[in-house]
């Protein structure tokens, strides 16, 4: 094996060997999810370890960590439960797979990438119910998405890159190809779709990073035009939502197709970008944890207008909700804030109409996102309700969430770059360049 495959086939390999691993405690869901945990805690080392002998990629090396990240918090957070056992063994495995993606020869990302894409599409069509039916547009999405990727390892360019920016829409989601990161967060079982919510839309950077350089103008002006239709469609969707798996994964839709605006007018992605779409999916993320702990208590199909009340009998949960709130509207100090600016500061935008409909999705955020959270901590306490505060990992997968997506606001995203630059001053994590 050549030296450049060694490190791509270690990082892969170590999710992937866990999850056999953890093969035999299958019958034992406890000690499945501790084992689970354990690989993906490893995985993580695996990456800071090897940091320096990585191929940086051209979005930086940010994604690389955030991905086992994602995945610990993911499995950490979900009770233990026997109907959660297959769903902490796929996140594993797709762990392996976004990091063979991620790390691994540009050649070979497209086939990947199809793999992945199959394998949720299959998932989609195992997992429904009467709340959540099957969604045959989602599972189409994804379907579309593995012919896109696969059809842009087999041709050449220009008809390469085309179909791997459709892959990327459906990926990191775009309108109108959105359908199947919508059905993905609201259908998938147990820890997969806060696991999800970070890989997808990393995994499609990834491949954007390569295929925006060489598409054409007018391709890019139509990718920016669906970019504002999609954070305005997004961001009203969200508000005229009671569900709230759906309303995160409207508003998260919002947020995505901001930085799909960016990307068409400056055709790279870059560390910046990286770091918003990667705090964008973890705070996301965050907040599905969040959001499981209640369903855990008082039940899958629960409405969230019955639930209220939930700060003073649930005050750890309180704090942290309200904080994980505060990181998802994009307030600083946070990541999501840090990387929008990083992104409005240091790119290029077409037009003021186009910036004045990004803010708005942005400021549209901060209603939803505010209201959701405060229909459920505050209002009258219901009696009927039993109060439980945050059990242990769960209070420790929420509280990594928060310290990250503060770490990311305030730590220059220098640090994950393939460069530094020139002349840099960190400010709330980003590292501006200025020209003497």
């Amino acid at each position: 094996m050549t030296g450049g495959m060694m490190i791509p086939s270690l990082l892969a390999g170590i999710p992937l060997l866990g999850a056999l691993a953890s093969l035999p405690f299958r019958s034992d869901p406890e000690q499945l999810k501790r084992s689970c945990v354990t690989w993906a805690v490893l995985s993580l080392a695996s990456i800071a370890g090897c940091a320096n002998r990585i191929e940086v990629p051209t979005e930086g090396l940010l994604p690389l960590y955030l991905l086992p990240l994602a995945a610990t918090i993911s499995i950490l957070g979900q009770p233990v439960h026997e109907q959660h056992r297959l769903s902490w063994l796929s996140t594993l495995v797709f762990l392996g797979i976004g990091l063979s993606v991620l790390s691994g020869p540009p050649l070979i990302a497209p086939l990947t990438v199809a793999l992945l894409s199959a394998l949720i599409a299959g998932l989609l069509y195992q997992h429904h119910s009467a709340l959540w039916p099957r969604s045959w547009w989602g599972i189409g999405a994804y379907g579309f998405g593995a012919l896109c990727a696969a059809l842009s390892a087999a041709v050449g360019d220009p008809l390469s890159s085309l179909a791997s920016l459709l892959a990327c829409g459906v990926l990191l989601p775009l309108l109108p190809f959105h359908d199947g990161y919508l059905t993905a967060l609201t259908r998938l079982p147990g820890s997969l779709p806060s696991f999800i919510v970070v890989l997808l839309p990393l995994v499609g950077l990834h491949l954007l990073a390569a295929a925006m350089p060489t598409v054409s103008d007018s391709v890019a002006w139509t990718v920016g035009f669906f970019a504002l239709a999609g954070a305005s469609y997004g961001a009203f969707k969200a508000l005229a939502q009671s569900r709230v798996r759906l309303l995160l994964a409207y508003g998260s839709l919002s947020f995505f197709s901001i930085f799909w605006w960016f990307a068409a007018a400056s055709r790279t992605a870059t560390p910046r970008a990286a770091l918003l779409v990667g705090t964008v999916g973890l705070a996301t993320s965050g907040l599905m944890v969040a959001w499981q702990v209640v369903r855990t208590r008082y039940g899958d199909d629960v409405d969230p207008q019955a639930i209220s009340g939930l700060a003073t009998g649930m005050p750890q949960y309180a704090v942290l909700l309200s904080l994980l709130a505060l990181a998802a509207m994009g307030l600083p100090p946070f990541g999501v804030f840090a990387g929008f600016m990083g992104l409005l500061l240091g790119s290029p935008f077409p037009s003021l109409a186009g910036l004045f409909v990004t803010l708005l999705a942005w400021l549209a955020a901060s209603w939803y996102i505010m209201q959701m959270v405060q229909r459920l901590l505050f209002g009258i306490r219901r009696p009927e309700l039993r109060y439980t505060d945050l059990l242990q990992a769960e209070l420790a997968s929420l509280l990594i969430v928060v310290l990250v997506l503060l770490a990311l606001g305030l730590v220059p995203s220098t640090l994950f770059a393939s460069e530094p630059a020139a002349l840099g001053i960190p400010i709330l994590g980003e590292s501006f360049t200025w020209n003497r």
